[in-house]
């Protein structure tokens, strides 16, 4: 299913998982389930910077997309919306695609209130036919590859979209903030193995899932399996701003957000 909307954003919201009930700031309203599943679905995004994860820099900061303007950008996974619009707003032709309806429902919404263009796919993120080879100038994606199973299949589908020598940049939880119990205590009590191989289930009142931890290396591997070269990786630390509602002082401890860049290399 794909469409094309045309829609502001007073208040986006985008979403990721962690395997708690989260802390919620004064104002705002809490949370439900991991980061993973709730970032960036509950979110308090402005629409106006690529935000890859809850309390640290954006894109605005650290500049990893390269020019926006006038290029086709891949979305994949569109939480409520924040981070499409946000591209659309500097001029991108975003095309994003996820595979949740009620998702996608509430990136239409906010897509519409924002009065921006951006063409929508309900799919599984491992699944493109209606994009053609060659036809993308980056791709993006925040925390949905957390859900998927076959990372080395999607790798592969970004890398045959992409022309050559353009990016994929991508945040995922941080395998090291997985050891982490973030409710117990300052410093936080270490409760799993970084090597653990068994994935986080987690649940929302509206969905559920898995998380699949995966080390750094893994990731690494992955990427060049698929023929990218790695050339960033930011273990992103919590920005001295007041804390949103995803914030918990485990962030001081270890990092909650990986980012990754890779670039496309071969045909």
């Amino acid at each position: 299913m794909s469409d094309l909307f045309r829609g502001s954003s007073d208040g986006m919201t985008d979403g990721h998982p962690t395997t708690r009930n989260l802390t919620a700031a004064p104002d705002r309203a809490e949370p439900t389930g991991p980061i993973s599943a709730t970032y960036p679905d509950t979110a308090d995004q402005s629409g106006d910077a690529v935000a890859y994860g809850p309390d640290i820099a954006t894109e605005a900061q650290l500049r990893l997309i390269g020019t926006i303007e006038d290029r086709r950008i891949l979305l994949l996974g569109c939480g409520s919306g924040a981070a499409a619009v946000a591209l659309a707003r500097q001029g991108a032709r975003v095309v994003a695609v996820d595979p949740s309806a009620r998702r996608l429902e509430a990136a239409r919404a906010n897509i519409e209130r924002a009065e921006v263009k951006v063409e929508l796919h309900q799919s599984d993120l491992a699944e493109l036919p209606f994009v053609r080879a060659d036809s993308i100038d980056s791709a993006v994606s925040i925390y949905a590859l957390a859900n998927v199973d076959d990372l080395d299949r999607v790798f592969r589908q970004v890398h045959r979209v992409l022309h050559a020598e353009c990016m994929f940049v991508f945040s995922l939880p941080h395998p090291a903030y997985a050891m982490l119990d973030p409710d117990s205590g300052d410093p936080p009590s270490v409760v799993r193995s970084y090597f653990e191989q068994r994935s986080r289930p987690w649940s929302t009142e509206s969905e559920q899932g898995e998380e699949r931890v995966r080390t750094i290396g893994e990731i690494h591997t992955s990427l060049s399996r698929a023929n990218f070269r790695t050339d960033t990786i930011i273990e992103a630390e919590p920005i001295d701003a007041k804390p949103s509602a995803h914030y918990a002082s485990a962030m001081r401890w270890a990092p909650a957000t990986l980012i990754v860049r890779g670039r496309k290399e071969g045909v």
